[in-house]
This record gives C-alpha cells, sequence and structure tokens, in this order.
C-alpha cells in the first residue's frame, strides 16, 4: 500500500519547482508509505509524479517509484496491489518466447508488471486482466497524456481536482509548511493547477490551496453521514469513481467544472469513461444464475479460496481481522485451513473488545479464534482508549466523516499494525450475500403496510415512536431467546423506521431514509445559494441495470455496493489502517467474487429471514453453526452513552449556538433541539449528533 500524488500545468514555462510542490504533497502522506519516497518531472510539459511507499511485494530497490517502463514511455505511481501479476507476467513471457524474444525483467513488484503490460497491451486492456486493487497515474510520453484509474470497487481512493490562485493566499494563511518560506511563498505566483492524490492532505500540501467547502458535499454528508463520490467536500476537487479512467490529453482546462464530471462526459481535455461497471456484472449474472445449490456452493467456496490465497501473499507478516461474524470467520477459516495444508504456522487473528455491557463481540471472536486454532491477539479497549482517538479524527479522514465505527476500526488495526504489515477482513461480505438487516425488514414491512393510505402510515409511525426504546428492546430480547432472529439495539431501530413511515411513498423512498440521518439536508445546512432540496445528486440517482434487480433487496444490495461500500466502509478501513502505515485487503472484493455472488439467486442470500446463506453454508463446514448464529450487531461502540457523559463538554463546545452562527454552514435550531433530546436519554440522536460534531471537528482543524 502507498501514496501518490501529482501535478499537472501543461505548460512549459510555469515557474513553480514542481518537484518541491510534489514531494511536499507527498510527505503530507508519509503515513501511507513510511519505507521509500521519490518524485519523477518533465519540465517541458509541466507534470510531476511522487509517491510514498509501504513495501509489500520485492522490498528491493527495484519497486521503487515513480517507475519507468523498459521502453521508457509509460512513468507510473501506483498505489495496491494486483494479486495475479506473477501470472500476467508468465503470459507476457510466453507472448516475448513466441517472438523470441523475452522481457527483461529488474525485479518482481507488481508495478513493473503493469508497466509491461501498459506496453503490450495498452493501459484499460491491462486493467481488465488485473485482480487487485488500485490508484494509480501513468504519464504517456508519447502521446502527453495522463491517466488516473481506479480499481473495480474502488478499495483505493483518488482525489482530483483543480487548486491554486494568483495571490498565494493559503500559503499566506500558513496552509503551506514546505521548504520555502512564507516570504517567498507571498511572492510567488502559484497559478491554476491540476492535482491529484490518494488523499485531501495531499492536495491540500499544493502552496496555493484556497478551495472553499462545498455546500452541496456538505448537505450529502449530513444526510448519508460521508461525503459520496463523485464530490469532495472541497469545491473543485472530486473522488475519481470505481472502475474508472480519467485521461488528460494536453493542457488541462485552467478552472474547474462546476458539477463533477461523470462517465462519459468531458470537461475540454479531460475525460471520464468506466472500463468496469456493476450494472454489467448484474446483467451478465441473471443470464447465467447458478440454480443448481450443490454447484453454486462448491463454485462458491472455491473462487473465494482463491482469492484468499492469491491476497495471502506478501513478503512481510500478514494476519486477519476476526470479529466472530460470519464474514471475518469466513475468511479466517479459509487461511487458516490453506495455511495448514501448506505447514506453515497459524495464521494470525486480531479483535478488540469492550467492557460496555451489548458492545463487546471478544467473547465470539475468541471462540471461532480456539476452534480453527489461530494465533489470537485480543486487545480489551477502555472507553478512554477509545474517546482518545476522537481528536485525531479530522487528520486522518480529510473530510467529515461520521460512521462512528471508524474508532474500533482505527484501535484494531493499532493492534494489528503491531505483529504485521497486511491484515486480510471481511468487508462486503453484506453487500454481495444480503447482510444487513435493512434488506429483509425493509421489503418485509413495506409490503404489509403499502396497501395503507399514506395518513394511515403516518399515523402508525406516530403510534411505534410512542412505544418507549425499553419496550421495544425487551420485545427483541424474547424474539431473540429462540432461533428466529432478534435485532440488537432494536428501540432505536424500530423508532427510526418509525419515524419512516411518516414521510416516504414507496420503498425507494424508503430505502434513502433508511440511509439517511438528517433527512432533509436543507433543514440543517445553510445553503447560501446553493439549491439543497430534492434526492441528491450521487450515484444513487444513476440508472438501475435494465435486468437483474426485480426484488426491492436486490437493489439495495447494488445500490449499497455502488456508494455505502465504497464511500463509508471502504473509505473508513483505508484511512483507519493507512494511519497506521497498515495495508488491508478484501478478499470478497476480487471481482470474480463480485460476479459471482451476482449469478446467485436471492434465496441463497437472504432464506427465513436471514442474510447471507450461502456464505454460511460454507463457513459451517469450518465452524459449528452455534459459534456463529447471533444477531447481527456491526461494530459498534457506546458514543450515545458517551456523549451524555465523559464527551457532554467536549460537544457542548462544539454545539455552541453563538459558535454556529458565527461559522455560518449549518443552523443551530434543529441540532440544538436534537441534542437537548439526546441529552435526555429517551431518544436516541446519535447519528445526527456526531455527524455534526465530526463535521465541527473537521472544520475546526481545517478552516
Amino acid at each position: 500500500m502507498c501514496g501518490i500524488v501529482g501535478i499537472i500545468f501543461g505548460q512549459a514555462d510555469c515557474v513553480v519547482d514542481l518537484k518541491t510542490f510534489s514531494t511536499q504533497m507527498a510527505n503530507a502522506i508519509a503515513h501511507r508509505g513510511p519505507d521509500d519516497s521519490g518524485a519523477w518531472v518533465d519540465d517541458s510539459f509541466g507534470v510531476a509524479l511522487a509517491h510514498r511507499r509501504l513495501a509489500i511485494i520485492d522490498l528491493s530497490a527495484a519497486g521503487h517509484q515513480p517507475m519507468a517502463s523498459a521502453s521508457d514511455r509509460f512513468v507510473i505511481t501506483f498505489n495496491g496491489e494486483i494479486y495475479n501479476h506473477l501470472s500476467l507476467r508468465a503470459e507476457l513471457d510466453l507472448l516475448a518466447a513466441f517472438k523470441s524474444e523475452s522481457v527483461k525483467w529488474r525485479g518482481y513488484s507488481d508495478t513493473e508488471t503493469l508497466l509491461a503490460g501498459f506496453e503490450k497491451w495498452g493501459i484499460e486492456a491491462t486493467l481488465q486482466r488485473a485482480v487487485g486493487m488500485f490508484a494509480m497515474a501513468v504519464w504517456d510520453k508519447i502521446s502527453c497524456s495522463l491517466t488516473l484509474a481506479r480499481d473495480r470497487l474502488g478499495e483505493k481512493p483518488l482525489y482530483y481536482g483543480w487548486v491554486g490562485s494568483q495571490t498565494g493566499k493559503a500559503a499566506r494563511d500558513g496552509v503551506y509548511q514546505g521548504e520555502f518560506s512564507k516570504n517567498v511563498a507571498d511572492q510567488t505566483d502559484f497559478g491554476q493547477a491540476f492535482v491529484f492524490g490518494s488523499e485531501l492532505k495531499a492536495l491540500k500540501a499544493y502552496p496555493g490551496f484556497n478551495n472553499e467547502v462545498c455546500r452541496e458535499a456538505l448537505a450529502e454528508y449530513m444526510r448519508f453521514m460521508v461525503v459520496p463520490a463523485p464530490r469532495s467536500i472541497y469545491k473543485g476537487i472530486y473522488k475519481l469513481e470505481p472502475g474508472c479512467m480519467l485521461t488528460i490529453k494536453g493542457s488541462p482546462p485552467d478552472v474547474a467544472p462546476l458539477q463533477p464530471i461523470r462517465p462519459g462526459q468531458s470537461h475540454g481535455s479531460v475525460s471520464i469513461n468506466r472500463w468496469w461497471a456493476l450494472a454489467n456484472v448484474v446483467e451478465r449474472g441473471v443470464a447465467d444464475l447458478l440454480n443448481d445449490e450443490a454447484q453454486a456452493l462448491k463454485q462458491l467456496e472455491s473462487t473465494l479460496s482463491e482469492a484468499v490465497r492469491l491476497q495471502s501473499l506478501a513478503d512481510v507478516p500478514l494476519g486477519a481481522f476476526l470479529s466472530g461474524g460470519v464474514d471475518s470467520s469466513t475468511i479466517v477459516a479459509l487461511m487458516q485451513q490453506q495455511a495448514k495444508e501448506a505447514g506453515q504456522s497459524s495464521i494470525k487473528t486480531f479483535t478488540i473488545g469492550f467492557n460496555e455491557s451489548g458492545f463487546d463481540e471478544a467473547p465470539y471472536a475468541r471462540a471461532v479464534a480456539n476452534h480453527l486454532g489461530t494465533e489470537h491477539h485480543e486487545m480489551r479497549v477502555t472507553s478512554d482508549m477509545a474517546q482518545a482517538v476522537i481528536p485525531l479524527l479530522p487528520h486522518m479522514y480529510d473530510e467529515p466523516f461520521a460512521d462512528s465505527s471508524q474508532i474500533p476500526t482505527h484501535l484494531v488495526c493499532q493492534s494489528a499494525r503491531q505483529e504485521v504489515t497486511v491484515a486480510l477482513s471481511g468487508d462486503a461480505g453484506d453487500e454481495l450475500f444480503g447482510g444487513y438487516n435493512r434488506y429483509f425488514w425493509g421489503p418485509h414491512i413495506w409490503n404489509r403496510l403499502s396497501w395503507l393510505p399514506f395518513p394511515a402510515r403516518k399515523a402508525l409511525g406516530a403510534c411505534v415512536s410512542a412505544v418507549p426504546l425499553e419496550v421495544w428492546n425487551a420485545i427483541s430480547s424474547l424474539v431473540k431467546s429462540n432461533q428466529s432472529g432478534g435485532v440488537n439495539q432494536a428501540g432505536a431501530k424500530f423508532h427510526k423506521l418509525a419515524k419512516r413511515l411518516k414521510t416516504v411513498k414507496g420503498m425507494g423512498d424508503l430505502y434513502l431514509s433508511l440511509l439517511s440521518e438528517w433527512q432533509d439536508p436543507a433543514d440543517i445546512v445553510i445553503s447560501d445559494g446553493v439549491k439543497l432540496v430534492g434526492q441528491p445528486d450521487t450515484l444513487m440517482r444513476d440508472p438501475l441495470p435494465s435486468v437483474g434487480l426485480n426484488d426491492q433487496a436486490l437493489e439495495m444490495m447494488y445500490r449499497d455496493s455502488m456508494m455505502y461500500l465504497t464511500d463509508d466502509i471502504l473509505c473508513k478501513v483505508d484511512r483507519a489502517a493507512m494511519a497506521c502505515s497498515l495495508e488491508t485487503r478484501v478478499p470478497f472484493l476480487d471481482h470474480r467474487v463480485v460476479e459471482l455472488a451476482w449469478q446467485l439467486p436471492l434465496n441463497m442470500k437472504i432464506r427465513n429471514n436471514q442474510g447471507k446463506w450461502a456464505l454460511r453454508q460454507v463457513l459451517y463446514k469450518h465452524v459449528p453453526r452455534e459459534l456463529i448464529e447471533r444477531p447481527k450487531a456491526g461494530f459498534a461502540i457506546p458514543i450515545g452513552q458517551w456523549l451524555r457523559g465523559p464527551l457532554r463538554e467536549w460537544a457542548n463546545g462544539l454545539l455552541d449556538e453563538q459558535r454556529l452562527r458565527k461559522e455560518g454552514y449549518l443552523k443551530p435550531a434543529p441540532i440544538l433541539q436534537a441534542w437537548k433530546e439526546h441529552l435526555t436519554g429517551r431518544i436516541d440522536h446519535t447519528p445526527k449528533i456526531w455527524a455534526v460534531l465530526m463535521f465541527q471537528s473537521w472544520l475546526e482543524v481545517n478552516r
């Protein structure tokens, strides 16, 4: 895993020091690559690439980046892993042998393999052959073009956009911390530049950065708790969408587009195209469904085992996260089986536990680890340890991010990094195999209530809200006592659903509402002249595949894979892990596993109101059912309790009415009302309040 950055002016007479600037940008994300650094500059065209390396494959100097291809045509800065690069090398060697030639390899890094593939097949064709996760920038010296590319599902981040000013305002304000003095910065005409990088902090290290907060992005954040692609929190800075390539041929435009560039669109010399589309996978899957259960399960185990095998290859110590749930237990079980068959030592597994009742899953992980015989590491986390992470979050995430499981995720990454450099995770199992409660409870409830007129549904929602949280929790506890299910923190979830029933008019509305915390961002975000009402302009507005989503649950799984998985789950893990210089890998996101998952009929995913049926059948071959079966809890911590207790003073300071008014981004009244209700303990507004607090914390550090 690494960090990449770059600058392109597209003019030979730019006055800036490209090497100094690009190196400074790369150093801003040194945590992503503490092992090595480098920069490459072409002053004749005004382009620079820089790199920070976390050495995983080929630890020698032969893996140094930026790296040029054998012919010197392509130069690359690359972040990620190409798991099948050895088979790609073998194919390239075979093709060369047919011509009585040979490929002169300098080392055995996957970066060098990619460059050889670019020379033989071209960039897009090489990516189509690759199995892996990545974000990369490639400069083609012949066509004088820059290509940015991101992996299929967005495991690795990539920001791009336009920065710089004629005045050097940001430098005078102290944003620039580079090698120039502020006096020199004041006198420098930085010009407009197109920049890119793995994290926003790299782009902000460009000396002319003075981009403003994007109100539309802020509104989307308040709804979804994350800033969804293609926007970032800053105007003029965007996220490259998963499975996309951005190409600049010639000089980039001087100014940013008013709206994000979507696949199939262009802005001057900048164009974006999709090289892989989940919609195509869905359409192919429905045309080739695996209706034979025995064959489907055999193929699932085989495909997932191959993904685990490839992702277990590394030249550094490797382990896995283990929560004791279906997803992580399946990955660990397959890893441990392969280690035993290869005569290797037991794999290392990592989990954390909390003392607070209802939030500690460590015993479940411990039981699975004991059964499988892994070398298990368990960290007991106190509330003080978890709360100590909170001040780090604005630096770690660069833009507002309010999934509170970011805290335990960072802590388990810290624990793992003491023993390993690479950790496999069970992320994406829910989206691919139907694991979230909303996939079965949402359609189940809607199908039974949709016949009611809207006024009647509003009245029903009011009745559900009137039942205290404690009563719903007690009812759920009774349900849990048998084998039929039950929901953790049921009271809060029923109240959340009740509020949705009072506003939604269709299943699509219900799904959007279930993902939304502040239901109408216009109620809380000060627009500053920007239209904030209506459905947000995110990937959720994109057309659905023409076939393959004939069920509400499948539609939700597709939407989640397009946005929630990438912008929440994968972003959370990437930042939490890279802050510790830990590489994480996600076997479920091997694209062959993704394609197979969309070949499974829905009843192999959700059966008897329980998700991940097919995955469970694979897991039960390795782990007894009784060690796994329990209500889904997620990776939660008692943030709501802490906000009423040890974090109350901190929260009060950030939610001060005068402060909110002075900053001018958020409307105080609805925030303070929610905060008042939360403090009573009768209504749990944790997600809403946490979203505001994370924005306020971010603003305090980044304004």
